[in-house]
């Protein structure tokens, strides 16, 4: 499994994944540019996810939607912020309603992730940063650790295919 760490910080309000991939990180970094390939990952594992937009630049959005195995479907949205490729992408990432507007009153992520070259291929830190202390706490009950943990580890499959 690519996730080696997983730590939640109260004082800082953040949520840090770390996660090893043998590849490149440049190969890594490709999967985060392309809506098409981080849509394969993008999600916890029963959940894919499809991009409506994706406009990779600094200031640009993308909107998305996962789908349940039932078909229900659970919008979001980002908003990049600073992008230094191949090595970090940071964005704001909220949850958006069925015309993927974003939903006001629900937590919005301020999320950094650092890819560093390492012997056997990327290290990526994933930090999300959260406004409040009852913002962090919101999303941990919502199941983050466990679906951004499964949405991770995706990724050593997907780049194996």
């Amino acid at each position: 499994m690519p996730v080696i760490d997983v730590t939640t910080d109260t004082d800082n309000l953040t949520l840090t994944i770390t996660a090893e991939f043998a590849a490149p990180v440049e190969r890594v970094w490709q999967i985060y540019a392309d809506p098409r390939q981080v849509e394969k990952i993008w999600g916890p594992p029963t959940f894919p996810a499809t991009f409506v937009e994706h406009d990779f630049r600094v200031g640009g959005r993308a909107t998305y939607y996962m789908t349940s195995p039932e078909g229900e479907k659970f919008g979001g949205w980002w908003k990049f912020t600073h992008i230094d490729a191949p090595t970090f992408l940071a964005f704001d990432d909220g949850f958006a309603d069925a015309d993927l507007d974003p939903v006001d009153d629900m937590p919005v992520g301020l999320n950094e992730y650092t890819f560093t070259a390492i012997d056997s291929g990327t290290r990526a830190a994933y930090v999300s940063k959260y406004a409040t202390a009852e913002a962090l706490q919101k999303v941990l009950d919502m199941g983050a650790i466990e679906g951004a943990s499964g949405a991770i580890n995706q990724i050593d499959g997907f780049l194996a295919a």
